[in-house]
């Protein structure tokens, strides 16, 4: 997920907590390591005091929720024994009082913490403790969701390197035992690889197994020269085939025909 992405929930996360507390100032942020945060986001407050502040693992009330990954609240900050002190100047110039902090946890990993505070010495109660955490949790499945997407990209494009690879070593392999054993690997990573007879995808999109694996082999980055050394061929002939696999995918560019392939079956 992008900072703006990680912003935008956060954002929405605190405006909802908000309205659904009446809480008179929410704020929070996120972290990579669960050892500090930076507050980002605000809603409520009167004054910058608090905007971009570094919050350390077991400092003030955010620190310590983010040091025992589980909630925190006190009923009046400056007063509070059970936590340090550092952030008493910027919670005081807010005019905060009563303050509670939740963290965000995302596999076991606190990536951040949510805070609500309101301006009088008032204990927090249930409601406003449950609409919290699940605000926090918000945070936290949208972050998973979002990791997790990014996760399966990397897999798929490391299949997509492997697929490319397979496809370069297939046309140098003599054994033609050996040779189909390594297209039909192919056929296992989503192409529909019909080994010398061409592939045929699921849109009925018809390519020889050059013109599949000179479409694998840009699809890597790689240009028309590493291509052709890649593959032992001309420069040209890549080209040539490069030209034929556009035309039969309607691409109008390199990039173009990459993506039209995918869709329709014919690259992982």
């Amino acid at each position: 997920m992008s900072e703006h992405e990680e912003s935008a929930e956060l954002r929405g996360a605190l405006l909802g907590l908000r309205r659904a507390t009446g809480l008179q100032v929410v704020f929070g942020g996120l972290g990579d390591d669960g050892r500090a945060m930076r507050i980002a986001e605000l809603n409520g407050a009167v004054t910058p005091a608090l905007r971009g502040l570094s919050i350390a693992a077991g400092s003030g009330l955010g620190g310590k929720c983010l040091a025992l990954a589980r909630p925190c609240a006190v009923t009046d900050y400056a007063s509070a024994r059970h936590i340090t002190h550092e952030y008493d100047g910027a919670v005081a110039a807010e005019g905060l009082r009563s303050v509670i902090a939740v963290p965000v946890v995302v596999r076991r990993q606190v990536r951040g913490v949510l805070y609500g505070a309101l301006r009088d010495a008032l204990p927090i109660g249930e409601r406003i403790f449950d609409a919290a955490v699940a605000a926090a949790r918000d945070v936290e499945q949208a972050l998973a969701v979002r990791e997790e997407g990014r996760r399966l990209a990397a897999e798929r494009e490391e299949m997509r390197l492997a697929y490319g690879e397979l496809r370069e070593l297939a046309p140098k392999v003599a054994d033609p035992e050996l040779r189909e054993r390594l297209l039909a690997v192919c056929g296992r990573f989503g192409t529909a690889s019909g080994g010398a007879g061409g592939g045929r995808s699921g849109a009925g999109v018809l390519l020889t197994p050059r013109e599949t694996d000179v479409l694998a082999a840009v699809a890597s980055g790689a240009t028309n020269a590493t291509v052709a050394r890649r593959l032992g061929l001309r420069p040209e002939t890549v080209k040539g085939y490069l030209r034929s696999a556009m035309r039969k995918l309607g691409a109008h560019t390199r990039l173009e025909a990459v993506v039209a392939a995918r869709r329709a079956g014919a690259l992982p």
